[in-house]
């Protein structure tokens, strides 16, 4: 990738990307912690290095342990870029978000296709100029399909074998947060075609393409969206929900992995 700071590392590690309600995964069993510096700065917290339920991973809180970086904060080009020196070559992230077409409803686990861009201002590129040094050319990421498909089949091939039941499709649109979004902006979210709404979920899925790894989405609705019930959004309608919901995404979590241990990663990771 002309014009990137080399990697020192190339593994094939599988990262999971914890968002809200998942700060820490229970049954992950540590066996170090590093907080990297990156080009691009710090991540939100250490890279945690461990087995769950004796399968190697590794794991990356998005908001930081405890829950404490908005989402518009997060600085994503340095999780990812720790993710990669770590040795991950693919990624899972999990994502809270907001339900929008009928499937889409609280504590539903979707695997989102496809994803549209509604935030500003984030770090979203690797390409740019970082610590004096020049871009050697001008590159273009394609991100025709910015969730790799054999790993969102695996994921949903993991709901199957545990039994929790996964929208196996979705467009997510990302938003820039921290407020919610108004129900007038949800509608035209719909009119342009997408079925969940969140505040994470880009830059990420760029940068993961731009370095070259494998990524998808888990994404647990937790509400629905402005303008989609009949009452306003409260943070202890999501908590609960959260509550309710993560069990299915933890258990998709521990079935994905070892199936994705056998598996080599996609071409181009």
């Amino acid at each position: 990738m002309s014009g990137l700071p080399r990697s020192t590392a190339m593994g094939n590690d599988i990262a999971i990307i914890g968002g809200t309600g998942l700060t820490e995964l229970e049954g992950l069993s540590v066996l170090s912690e590093d907080l990297m510096e990156t080009p691009w700065g710090t991540p939100s917290g250490p890279v945690l290095r461990g087995e769950l339920r004796g399968q190697p991973v590794l794991f990356l809180a998005r908001h930081g342990h405890p829950h404490r970086i908005p989402p518009h904060q997060v600085n994503y080009r340095a999780n990812l870029w720790a993710l990669r020196e770590a040795g991950a070559s693919r990624i899972i992230g999990v994502n809270a978000v907001g339900g929008i077409t009928p499937d889409m409803g609280p504590a539903r686990i979707a695997v989102p296709h496809q994803i549209i861009d509604y935030t500003w201002g984030r770090g979203h590129t690797f390409f740019e100029q970082v610590g004096g040094a020049t871009l050697e050319e001008v590159t273009h990421i394609d991100l025709t399909w910015p969730y790799e498909e054999s790993l969102r089949q695996a994921l949903l091939a993991a709901a199957t074998r545990r039994k929790v039941m996964a929208v196996d499709y979705g467009v997510y649109g990302a938003t820039q947060g921290p407020r919610l979004e108004t129900a007038a902006e949800v509608v035209r979210m719909e009119r342009d075609g997408c079925d969940l709404v969140g505040m994470t979920g880009m830059p990420e899925a760029g940068l993961a393409a731009e370095l070259g790894l494998s990524y998808a989405c888990l994404a647990l609705s937790v509400n629905w969206a402005a303008g989609k019930s009949d009452h306003i959004i409260t943070m202890e309608e999501i908590e609960q929900t959260l509550a309710q919901g993560m069990s299915g995404v933890k258990a998709i979590l521990e079935a994905v992995i070892p199936a994705l241990r056998d598996q080599e990663p996609a071409a181009g990771s």
